[in-house]
């Protein structure tokens, strides 16, 4: 188990070997989600910033950062250029970095800037895909045939959950499963208690490998599934970009860290 500390010091190692500074880092993936098991890895993200020299350049240069430390401990970040060019296309995966529930690292007001320009940026019906491309390919691959990969119930549940969530709201879902859960299956007692029974065994550090199939949540996620086919090409697109809050966005991230 690793401490706040202890991923920090990691994240200072990486400031001192890249020449960077860290502007944010957090957790994601099924600690951030609200289901790790007893040996879940730590997925540690962050978004760095380079000197300004850095990007005075003719050539495209490494614009990604990776730290495999071990098989418990990954840690992967964005340059911040771009991660604004993604955030400007309502990237998902950065958008539930900026919201996780677990913050390891804020060093300069750049994170909460970008915050709060999600409202202007964020893009339902690209979000929605996003979620439904990824319910889909997980549960086609997983859980077809008479005996499935249990655990991979959580990595179909809750994207289909957040696209419910932005289909009834035109907003970012949040990141934590059970509060997706609350939100979306109120009046489905039975569906709900097959799930919170689900999630207190994965949270116990049961197997959670190979069992029958579900049919109660079989049978949610392809209606699900079908509705939301059907329903995802109605659903809002992006307002329009923000370019030049943007750009200063960037121009001020690189000040605060390296001063000037």
């Amino acid at each position: 188990m690793y401490t706040t500390e202890q991923i920090q010091e990691q994240l200072r190692r990486i400031e001192e070997e890249e020449q960077v500074r860290i502007l944010y880092a957090c957790e994601s993936g099924s600690r951030a989600w609200g289901f790790p098991s007893k040996d879940s890895d730590y997925d540690v993200r962050f978004l760095y910033v380079r000197p300004a020299e850095w990007y005075l350049s003719i050539f495209d240069r490494r614009d990604v950062i990776e730290r495999p430390i071990n098989d418990r401990l990954d840690l992967s970040g964005w340059d911040i250029r771009k991660a604004l060019n993604l955030f400007r296309k309502s990237n998902p995966p950065l958008l539930e970095w900026l919201q996780s529930p677990i913050p390891y690292w804020e060093a300069t007001g750049a994170a909460e800037r970008i915050r709060a320009l999600s409202p202007l940026t964020f893009s339902p019906r690209s979000c929605l895909y996003h979620y439904l491309h990824m319910a889909r390919g997980n549960y086609r691959m997983y859980l077809q045939g008479e005996q499935v990969r249990i655990k991979k119930y959580f990595y179909v549940l809750r994207p289909i959950l957040a696209c419910l969530w932005i289909r009834a709201s035109n907003t970012m879902p949040p990141m934590a499963f059970q509060e997706l859960a609350d939100a979306m299956l109120p009046d489905q007692e039975e569906l709900r208690d097959v799930v919170e029974e689900l999630l207190a065994r994965k949270i116990a550090g049961d197997e959670l490998d190979y069992e029958p199939q579900i049919t109660i949540i079989n049978a949610f996620v392809e209606k699900q599934l079908a509705e939301l086919e059907h329903e995802a090409p109605s659903v809002p697109n992006a307002p329009s970009t923000q370019d030049e809050q943007l750009d200063r966005l960037f121009r001020m991230a690189i000040k605060e860290a390296w001063g000037g």
